[in-house]
């Protein structure tokens, strides 16, 4: 029983350190897309590199924890998980946008000339990775709020009004993951240029 408290006492203080750490992410994130300057830039880049290898550390934990048999209700840890790695993708935007240093060839052929279809493309994977975030955000708040009424439901039985929300809850949550699902294959797609030409063309 000691180690259970033990156990459950580590997961609440990982999890505890994932909600800061992804609050962190989301303020580095704001400043870097506001920053006036390109060493601005640089400098939030870096904390935001800083900040996503704490959090995949985290990740990595919480991995042995879902592969564990000693937790039984493993579905908090699973929603952490993916909460770290919709991160992870918002990530890999930033440093996709800066391997494309100003210095290079590329960045100067693209000082001269900026394709449009490369920024809508950039703009477009942007929009994505944020939609899938707050969706992802909002089906997180969707569950908690089922969890809280399933509870009150259980203690008090026939109360059609909950029961109601929660079904109408458990509907919003299913239509949001099947659109968290859709964004995530285009952004996919978007990443490969083929498949998307390819895609557009059937």
């Amino acid at each position: 029983m000691a180690d259970k408290r033990k156990l459950q006492g580590e997961i609440d203080r990982c999890l505890k350190k994932v909600a800061e750490g992804v609050e962190q992410f989301e303020d580095i994130w704001q400043k870097l897309h506001n920053a006036a300057n390109a060493n601005q830039k640089e400098k939030y880049e870096a904390d935001l590199k800083k900040e996503i290898k704490k959090l995949q550390r985290l990740r990595d934990q919480i991995k042995t924890w879902v592969a564990s048999n000693e937790i039984k209700d493993k579905r908090q840890l699973v929603e952490n998980r993916k909460l770290i790695e919709t991160q992870m993708e918002r990530f890999k935007v930033v440093e996709r946008e800066t391997k494309t240093k100003a210095y290079s060839k590329e960045g100067l052929g693209l000082a001269q000339k900026v394709d449009p279809a490369q920024r809508e493309k950039e703009e477009t994977g942007q929009w994505l990775t944020n939609t899938i975030y707050t969706l992802n955000m909002q089906v997180d708040q969707f569950e908690s709020e089922v969890e809280s009424l399933s509870v009150q439901t259980r203690k008090k039985k026939g109360d059609k009004e909950k029961q109601d929300r929660i079904d109408e809850l458990k509907r919003l949550i299913e239509r949001h993951r099947f659109h968290i699902r859709m964004l995530e294959t285009i952004l996919r797609m978007l990443d490969n240029d083929s498949t998307w030409k390819t895609s557009l063309q059937h």
